[in-house]
């Protein structure tokens, strides 16, 4: 009979990989590594984003025993993925800028689609990325945080090492800008004017 390593809970993972089992990471990394790599993406581009996650998986690891369990596991993990995120944003504004492509989309799992609504929704996830882009990369951190990983305030407030009313108000701006890039395209978003 196999055992399911994944079934333990993320401390007890913890403990393990700490105690040298470095399968257990391997389960952790499992575990999170779609949320990670979605924030990712949505901070610094598909391109760059298995990078960010490599990274900070990578430095999950290393920083593994500095874990004090104040928060949940994957807060401290999406810290860490956060600010490869920025350091991977801050290499790639001092290069010079590329001819850039279109946006690669982000996978959804769902394989079960039909064909016209899977094009209009590869459209408009191509488009909101686009928009997301043109965001400040702090706006664009929150706005992923929250409204597509659905994180809530005081995990986004430990993610960011910001205090709580901070977040509610860059998120109320971050929402209000990106509303405002959005009503500049209203045939694509049918967002009132």
């Amino acid at each position: 009979m196999l055992l399911d390593r994944t079934t333990g809970t993320d401390e007890e993972l913890i403990e393990r990989t700490l105690a040298g089992e470095i399968s257990a990471f391997e389960d952790l990394v499992e575990r999170h590594r779609d949320v990670v790599f979605r924030t990712a993406a949505r901070i610094v581009g598909p391109d760059d984003a298995d990078d960010v996650t490599q990274d900070a998986f990578l430095r999950a690891f290393h920083r593994l025993g500095q874990f004090r369990g104040t928060a949940a596991f994957r807060t401290w993990l999406l810290q860490i993925a956060h600010n490869a995120a920025l350091n991977t944003l801050a290499r790639t504004r001092r290069r010079p800028p590329e001819e850039t492509s279109e946006p690669a989309e982000i996978p959804d799992r769902d394989p079960v689609r039909q064909p016209v609504k899977e094009l209009e929704r590869r459209e408009r996830q191509r488009r909101l990325e686009l928009k997301l882009e043109a965001l400040r990369p702090d706006y664009r951190s929150l706005l992923v945080l929250r409204d597509l990983e659905g994180l809530s305030y005081t995990e986004i407030s430990e993610v960011l090492e910001m205090p709580l009313g901070s977040v509610k108000g860059r998120l109320h701006r971050a929402r209000g800008e990106l509303i405002d890039l959005l009503r500049n395209n209203t045939y694509y978003w049918e967002l009132p004017r």
